[in-house]
């Protein structure tokens, strides 16, 4: 005998029970089933006989190479695979078995300061993988191919004059559902060198009443939104990460992607004039943007830190180059270095503007006047605080020739942390790594 719940038998209301769980456990296991894994099926190990992947010039350099299913080598696996320059035209081609799973390739060596390139590939049941490593000849020694125009310095000055005149008319929102218990989050919206011309940002501020030093992280390159995060405001600093557009990181996702189609090689803009190039304003608004952060009451007058990575790798270098607040910078993997390196035989830096398919049009002597501006190297020239920078050897996005060849330059304080194995990403330590060292810079 059953009694009737809310329309229900007991009998009833028991199978929906199980009807719901056996859905939500479905909708667990599809879950599962849809996460990505963490590492490829087949794999391939690449070791160079260097444990730090630097070798002197004219040394010879090995690698031994596994291919590997279920962490075991794969016996009779057919691997080609090219060596050469880095981001060039490879030197050598050639396939090997390997009837165990593992051998030796040579890589080969370099008689002047750069990096070579062995990528390996494979195709095991119909799909294909593969790999690469690069490995560096004195990379300490590699210097820029970049010019730098006589009157950098007083250009750059004239134009910070000039956007300094600009008013910034901030309008500050807080946001409420962004915010936490501790930290408060704002979106900022400044003008920048232009009447009407603006940027966004998201301002992070601890709420607890004091003074706190300011970090300003600029982008990594492309046109998206950017996201607030309050990780540093909960750990005793104030934060302002921006975008460079001028668009509302609160746009939705479908507009974004439809600007990024229409104009998504922004740093082509104008490249043949110096003075209306697209970098011009970014550049001017990374100073725009310490110029609101010194202005806040709670900054403690004393400590500006910026720090970003990639395409805001290369603007925390422009920022503390131009602007003598800044106390010290963190840049992982600077773009826009060296963009010359092309035009001399080895790799330039991002956004490859130079490189053998862009030659034709780019390589024109008005834009080569505008590039010699707004190179990286150039600014690296004239760091003048303690600096952390941070990249990998695989890194095919900013090639790590152009990076040494604007961190060589750098004549302050320098704190460098190589991971050769990463490619355009970092690891989690590296991260700390920053962190712990900021604090150590505070005054």
């Amino acid at each position: 005998m059953f009694t009737k719940i809310s329309g229900f038998t007991q009998l009833s209301m028991m199978k929906l029970i199980n009807l719901l769980m056996l859905f939500f456990a479905f909708q667990v296991f599809a879950k599962a089933q849809n996460s990505p894994a963490p590492i490829r099926l087949v794999q391939f190990v690449i070791t160079p006989n260097s444990a730090d992947w630097n070798y002197r010039l004219n040394e010879s350099a090995t690698a031994k190479i596994s291919v590997l299913k279920f962490g075991v080598p794969i016996k009779n696996v057919i691997v080609s695979y090219e060596v050469g320059p880095e981001m060039l035209p490879p030197d050598k081609k050639q396939t090997i078995t390997l009837k165990e799973g593992t051998g030796e390739i040579a890589i080969g060596t370099k008689a002047v300061p750069g990096f070579r390139q062995l990528v390996v590939r494979t195709n095991i049941n119909g799909r294909a993988y593969s790999d690469q490593v690069k490995v560096a000849f004195e990379p300490e020694r590699i210097q820029p191919t970049i010019t730098l125009p006589a009157d950098f310095a007083e250009y750059w000055d004239s134009a910070k004059a000039r956007a300094a005149n600009i008013p910034m008319d901030a309008d500050v929102t807080l946001l409420p559902e962004q915010s936490t218990t501790t930290v408060n989050v704002y979106l900022v919206n400044l003008q920048n060198d232009r009447v009407g011309r603006r940027i966004y940002g998201y301002l992070c501020k601890p709420k607890k009443p004091g003074k706190y030093p300011v970090v300003f992280s600029p982008p990594g390159a492309g046109i998206k939104p950017v996201t607030a995060s309050t990780s540093l405001a909960e750990m005793g600093f104030i934060t302002f990460n921006i975008e460079i557009h001028g668009i509302s990181p609160l746009v939705d996702a479908e507009t974004y992607r439809n600007i990024t189609n229409a104009f998504g090689e922004y740093w082509l803009d104008q490249l043949d004039d110096k003075d209306n190039y697209y970098y011009k304003s970014v550049y001017l608004g990374c100073i725009r943007s310490i110029d609101f952060l010194c202005g806040l009451p709670e900054f403690d007058g004393k400590n500006v830190v910026v720090s970003g990575g990639s395409q805001g790798g290369a603007l925390s270098i422009v920022t503390a180059a131009l602007d003598k607040r800044v106390t010290c910078l963190v840049a992982f993997y600077p773009a826009l270095s060296d963009i010359t390196g092309y035009l001399h035989g080895r790799a330039g830096g991002w956004p490859h503007m130079l490189n053998q398919r862009a030659q034709a049009v780019n390589n024109t002597p008005a834009k080569l006047r505008t590039i010699a501006y707004y190179d990286v190297v150039n600014f690296a020239r004239h760091i003048s605080v303690p600096g952390f920078y941070s990249w990998g050897y695989n890194d095919n996005t900013v090639p790590p020739t152009s990076v040494f060849a604007a961190v060589n330059v750098v004549k302050a304080p320098k704190t460098i942390a190589i991971t050769p194995i990463s490619a355009h990403w970092r690891f989690e330590e590296t991260n700390q790594e920053s962190i712990d060292w900021i604090r150590k810079q505070l005054k």
